[in-house]
């Protein structure tokens, strides 16, 4: 199957050297890439400026900002038949983006708007598409987690703390569209990969 997957963290200029951003490094991105690769599935990862070494085998389209990654998506999700939204994307933006550096002298405020949501445009597209997205909570896990499959119309959502952001483990849960939790436990991320992609039928 083809297998589309978005991963890392996407950076939102505030002007020519500066970003907002967060601490994702793509490490759970390019373990599912992995795992998916190495049971035979044609992979690509739309990949936001991360740490991670992308795993070789993978097609790696390279992105910087939100709006960027929903573009590359839009453009591959036709040829996908799952689709796997692990990317720490952004919420927000600078509503301008200065063009020339910002220099130190008092107080300086920021005005955001939002970015656009990426699991939500693909699942308004999904038709026969599996599709899995990724959410962090650090309250109300469960909950958030079923809310987040009902908007973005997911087939499962991964249920993440903020201590697995940048680690190679982390606490997970599987929340399914039924409702249904599969606890997963604190494991390594490949082994998370390995649970999401069967739940996922690859």
């Amino acid at each position: 199957m083809k297998v589309l997957i978005t991963a890392g963290p996407t950076r939102e200029p505030i002007d020519p050297v500066r970003y907002l951003s967060n601490r994702s490094t793509g490490v759970m991105g390019c373990a599912i890439a992995a795992e998916a690769h190495e049971r035979g599935h044609d992979v690509t990862m739309v990949y936001g400026p991360a740490e991670r070494q992308p795993p070789v085998g993978v097609g790696i389209i390279g992105v910087e900002s939100a709006r960027e990654m929903l573009a590359a998506m839009l453009d591959l999700l036709e040829e996908a038949d799952v689709v796997i939204c692990a990317a720490a994307v952004a919420d927000y933006r600078p509503a301008q983006v200065k063009r020339t550096k910002i220099k130190r002298g008092g107080p300086l405020e920021l005005s955001l708007v939002e970015n656009p949501d990426i699991a939500a445009e693909i699942g308004k597209r999904r038709e026969h598409r599996r599709l899995a997205v990724f959410a962090l909570e650090t309250e109300s896990g469960i909950e958030n987690a079923r809310a987040k499959i009902e908007k973005k119309n997911a087939d499962v959502c991964v249920l993440n703390s903020p201590d697995a952001i940048g680690a190679e483990s982390g606490g997970f849960a599987l929340v399914r569209s039924n409702g249904e939790v599969l606890e997963i436990g604190h494991v390594k991320k490949r082994e998370l990969a390995a649970a999401l992609c069967n739940e996922l039928g690859l």
